[in-house]
């Protein structure tokens, strides 16, 4: 199963299926972003069970790779704590998987890997996930009253025209976030793929620096936009005006 253009027998971006599951009776393809899933979520595991190790066994005088733990540690809880401030407790620890996980999703083309996320499907799960986090802390945080009077703003309550308006716009928060993330990374794979077709045997070693851009900066980039926007929106639904 071939998804995408493939423009030449070098150009190649799509999604490729390695083999079939028969799942309740339906075939089902698994893709090769289901192998790099697989190998980023494996990377991770395998990460935090050394760091687990390491952190148990820390010493007054710590190590390389305990400086780089305990560093990763303290950004990720500034990054949380700073912008959902007296919420950060509660979600530093989703927060902090979601932005390991999209970062090494974002820079696995480095290892020859096609990222995870340029496809769609990982991303909009991504997005999912925070939209139903938004409205479960809205219904934990805030009365119906509240959410009502929010969705008919800026009109008063009881006269709901911006009701639909209002509606579509949180509709359109897992959509944005999710193609946000997907065309940024699909279009730096595109670029790559298209460098390494077109120019063949040309492209040695200078492609180094598009790659420290797309996936490096770039990728860094969107994982930080991404994570900052699901923070936003949480805390914002965690707040009570009651």
């Amino acid at each position: 199963m071939n998804q995408g253009i493939l423009l030449s027998g070098d150009i190649d971006f799509m999604i490729h299926g390695i083999f079939q599951v028969n799942f309740f009776g339906n075939k089902v393809w698994i893709t090769d972003s289901h192998v790099c899933i697989l190998i980023v979520m494996l990377a991770m595991v395998i990460f935090a069970g050394v760091a687990n190790r390491k952190i148990k066994n820390a010493t007054d005088k710590p190590d390389g790779f305990q400086n780089v733990i305990e560093l990763i540690i303290e950004m990720l809880n500034g990054m949380v704590e700073s912008t959902m401030g007296k919420w950060a407790p509660k979600f530093v620890n989703y927060i902090s998987t979601i932005f390991i996980f999209i970062l090494l999703s974002n820079i696995s083309g480095l290892m020859g890997l096609r990222p995870p996320t340029a496809d769609y499907g990982t991303t909009l799960a991504l997005a999912l996930i925070t939209f139903f986090m938004i409205w479960i802390n809205k219904f934990m945080h805030q009365s119906v009253k509240q959410i009502w009077t929010d969705m008919c703003s800026p009109l008063p309550p009881w006269l709901p025209i911006w009701l639909p308006i209002n509606l579509v716009s949180e509709l359109a928060v897992p959509v944005s976030l999710s193609l946000r993330l997907f065309a940024n990374v699909l279009s730096g794979t595109v670029i790559m793929a298209l460098v390494y077709g077109l120019l063949n045997k040309l492209a040695v070693a200078w492609p180094a620096a598009l790659h420290v851009y797309f996936d490096l900066f770039s990728g860094a980039i969107q994982t930080y936009v991404f994570c900052m926007l699901t923070m936003t929106y949480v805390s914002q639904a965690c707040d009570s005006e009651d």
